[in-house]
Parts: structure tokens; C-alpha cells; sequence
């Protein structure tokens, strides 16, 4: 259950109004748990099920693009959803062992990823926002640098608490049933 939920939270959260400087962002410089519950979702979610996210934040790209940015569909989106899959297999990694040293790299491999791959779509579809050369991909990834902090933060602390989520959930039901039999005790 919690895979699907955090997939909804991350739907939810990038289309949260950003009332910042700029006003153009529905999420605050790309702090959004997308990379976190996509890693969720690979460790814990049904494999069988992995088109269910792939297909919700497609959709919901969709929508970002063509009716809160106002932006014309190309073919860099796919690419996106390409490393959506991506990501959902880099959580497969985490299904059996998902300590808190695999579950920061990964976090940290996603994070990572996002920018070196969005930010080279990003250049090779858009030719009149970048020249074609090598000035024209560093202006990309320098345009990008202030995304990507967020795109960090975001990724370290949504993992953190969604992997961290069932072990405070298993630790509070374990402290509850420890609680409940020391009450019942005889005297």
C-alpha cells in the first residue's frame, strides 16, 4: 500500500502552487519525492505493477506540459520516462537489502542522473534555447545547477522517510504490543 501511496504524494506535490520569487514552478526548484517514491516503488511495490507509476507520472508530465506550463510536447519527454523505468529498477536493487548507505546512493546515483540526462534532452531538443556545441550543453547543465540542489535534497529526504517509514511503522507497532501485554499482566 505504501508504494501507491507515495506515488500519489509525488503526483500530489508537483502540483502544489510555488508562491516564490519567480512564480513559475509548481514545485519549489524541483523539491518533489518523483526520484524517492520511484525508488520506493521498485523496492517495495509490485514488479508486475511497475507500469502503474510509469503511466501516472507520464500522465501527469503530460498535463504539466500542456496545461500548467503551457509548453509544447517533444520528444525529450520520453526520455524522462525512460529514466522513470530506470529509476523503478534501481529500486529493485534496494528489495533486499535497503540499508541506510544503498538507500542514500541510490538516492544520490538518482539525483545525479536526473541532471546529466534531462539537462542533454534538454540540448539536443531544444536547439534554439542552446547552440549545438559544447558551450551550448555547459550552458544547459549551468542553467540547471540551481534544480539541482533541490533535486538533491528532495531525493535524500523523501528517501529517508519513505524507506524509513515501515521501520518507525514496525518499531511503534512493536512498542504498542509490548505496551498492551505489559498492562494485561497479572499482579
Amino acid at each position: 500500500m505504501l508504494p501507491y501511496l507515495f506515488i500519489l504524494l509525488a503526483i500530489a506535490v508537483r502540483f502544489l502552487p510555488f508562491a516564490g520569487p519567480f512564480n513559475i514552478l509548481p514545485h519549489a526548484w524541483h523539491f518533489t519525492p518523483v526520484a524517492a517514491s520511484l525508488l520506493f516503488f521498485g523496492a517495495r511495490g509490485s514488479r508486475r505493477q511497475f507500469w502503474i507509476p510509469l503511466v501516472l507520472l507520464a500522465g501527469t508530465d503530460v498535463v504539466l506540459t500542456k496545461f500548467i506550463y503551457a509548453y509544447t510536447f517533444s520528444w525529450d519527454h520520453l526520455v524522462t520516462w525512460a529514466w522513470y523505468a530506470a529509476i523503478l529498477w534501481l529500486g529493485t536493487a534496494l528489495r533486499e537489502k535497503s540499508g541506510p548507505i544503498r538507500v542514500v546512493g541510490a538516492a544520490l546515483a538518482s539525483s545525479v542522473s536526473f541532471f546529466l540526462i534531462s539537462n542533454f534532452a534538454v540540448w539536443a531538443a531544444w536547439p534554439q534555447m542552446y547552440p549545438r556545441n559544447v558551450n551550448g550543453l555547459m550552458m544547459s547543465y549551468t542553467a540547471g545547477l540551481p534544480f539541482f540542489r533541490g533535486t538533491v535534497e528532495s531525493d535524500l529526504f523523501f528517501c529517508i522517510a519513505m524507506f524509513g517509514t515501515p521501520v518507525f511503522l514496525h518499531a511503534l507497532a512493536g512498542w504498542m504490543h509490548k505496551s498492551s501485554t505489559d498492562h494485561t499482566a497479572p499482579a
